[in-house]
């Protein structure tokens, strides 16, 4: 059968995987979101199904004043003894730490703290023994892919934190994880920068803390110095071995607005690439080390059907798995039902690294359009198209001193501008369009079934590139004002891909 890449599309990036009996979970970083973590199921590898959040609770993580692109950073999920763990890195504060649960469809734990530096941790459990691993600089002032073994029911260091391998030169070594097979130990870890020169490299050793010794010919898995691919920045993977025992790397990717338009907006996202063992015990990855857009394989039955979600609206999302929060919300800004969402908002605005009333959902696709109907009362209320608080894109219904307006806004860097505004009276509901291609969004306002278009602007402006960060656009819903009793109303709210 021909599967298509990304398996899990839009801002999901970091995938770490692993498999209980027949079902594989996964999870995904999530920045300055709440809930973090986001954790998907699958059973045949294509289909992912979201499940829930590893990290609910205000106590879990910390999040308040968090930068954009700082917070929770690239987690791993691993299983053990009936048991989930999920360590991961928050950035912001320096402190790497895991949560477990014996139910991954329930709570997990309040944090354990693991005093190793760096990020992008890794556990790997053997013989009784748990091994915890990082990127950063050992106890003796030597960096590289550091290791020590842990107490896993406390997080209290055993051992010395000690560099195992210093990669193969690139910059920003980063994302280690440890598998067994067939009696070797392999670490697999990224360079070159989760940007165009990312790469994905390993060695193999006869013990868990090595020495190691390189593959050959790394990078096993990259799509750096590929001129014209729509698919660029491929790294930071996780191998998996399926039921029928073949293995499989899930990394992650990002996909340009265009074939030599090199900015990307969607985020980083979720791919699947074969992987294949040689006789000498090393393997390859993909088609000739590279990532395809889809790839055609025995592995997968040709009875699966990869299915692809194209119509998003509140009635088949779920407000706690689909939608997230800026930060940590103020709850009781939130009304959520079943067709409808009612939001109080505050002075907190969508240009400041707080929680400004807002609830949104990741993009997932270059050609959309997006709509909702919206009633205010007070303040304004709209629809955002949001990479970080320097750069949005914000359609919105305004109150004004006599009457309604609607407008359209661009947040650039620096640069804040209301570019055109409709006057709508006494107006106070409208529906509120954007379209979206892959290098532009346009605005456009419905009121008693006429149509106007308020202008268009430049996806690149979004993008990684110009706003810096790892972050991805999200559709967000919003409403802001310095009165008290500024909210509204969204209702019919739809988002549909093709």
């Amino acid at each position: 059968m021909r599967y298509n890449n990304p398996v899990i599309k839009g801002f999901y990036p970091d995938p770490s995987v692993c498999k209980v009996e027949d079902t594989y979970y996964l999870v995904c970083s999530s920045f300055q979101y709440f809930p973090g973590v986001p954790i998907f199921e699958s059973k045949d590898l294509i289909n992912w199904t979201q499940i829930g959040h590893c990290l609910t609770r205000k106590s879990q993580i910390q999040l308040d004043t968090v930068n954009s692109s700082g917070g929770v950073f690239a987690p791993t999920l691993r299983y053990s003894n009936g048991r989930f763990y999920m360590t991961t890195t928050n950035d912001t504060t320096h402190q790497n730490f895991y949560v477990w649960t014996d139910d991954i469809y329930g709570e997990w734990s309040e944090p354990i703290n693991v005093d190793q530096g760096g990020i992008d941790p890794d556990l790997y459990f053997e013989d009784g023994k748990t091994l915890f691993m990082s990127n950063g600089t050992d106890d003796y002032g030597v960096g590289g892919i550091v290791q020590c073994e842990i107490e896993i029911e406390t997080g209290r260091k055993l051992t010395p934190s000690r560099s195992i391998w210093q990669g193969t030169g690139g910059r920003y070594l980063e994302s280690p994880h440890l598998y067994k097979i067939n009696g070797r130990y392999y670490l697999m870890a990224a360079e070159g920068g989760t940007e165009y020169g990312h790469m994905v490299i390993y060695a193999r050793g006869d013990s868990p803390s090595g020495p190691f010794e390189a593959y050959s010919d790394n990078p096993v898995l990259t799509n750096r110095n590929l001129g014209g691919y729509d698919l660029q920045g491929v790294g930071h993977g996780d191998l998996i071995q399926d039921h029928e025992g073949n293995w499989w790397i899930f990394h992650l990717g990002f996909r340009q607005t265009g074939q030599y338009l090199t900015y990307h907006h969607l985020g980083r996202e979720v791919f699947l690439t074969p992987v294949t063992f040689g006789e000498d015990g090393w393997f390859t990855a993909g088609h000739k080390g590279t990532t395809l857009m889809s790839f055609e394989t025995d592995r997968i039955a040709g009875t699966i059907i990869q299915q692809e979600k194209r119509v998003f609206t509140f009635e088949n999302t779920d407000w706690n798995l689909d939608w997230c929060y800026l930060r940590h919300p103020v709850t009781e800004h939130y009304l959520l039902e079943s067709d409808k969402a009612k939001l109080n908002g505050s002075e907190v605005t969508l240009d400041v690294p707080a929680s400004p009333t807002f609830i949104g959902i990741r993009q997932k696709d270059f050609n959309a359009v997006i709509s909702c109907e919206i009633s205010l009362t007070r303040g304004e209320a709209g629809i955002t198209l949001y990479m970080d608080e320097n750069h949005h894109y914000d359609l919105a219904l305004r109150e004004q001193q006599h009457g309604y307006e609607v407008i359209e806004r661009l947040s650039i860097g620096d640069v804040k501008s209301v570019e055109k505004t409709i006057d709508v009276g006494d107006c106070n509901h409208a529906t509120l369009v954007i379209k979206s291609t892959p290098t532009h969004y346009h605005f456009y306002v419905q009121i008693d079934g006429a149509e106007t278009l308020l202008g268009a602007a430049q996806s690149r402006y979004l993008s990684s590139e110009v706003a810096g960060g790892f972050t991805g656009v999200l559709i967000g819903l919003y409403v802001t004002g310095e009165n008290p009793d500024s909210n509204a109303e969204f209702t019919r709210f739809s988002c549909v891909y093709s």
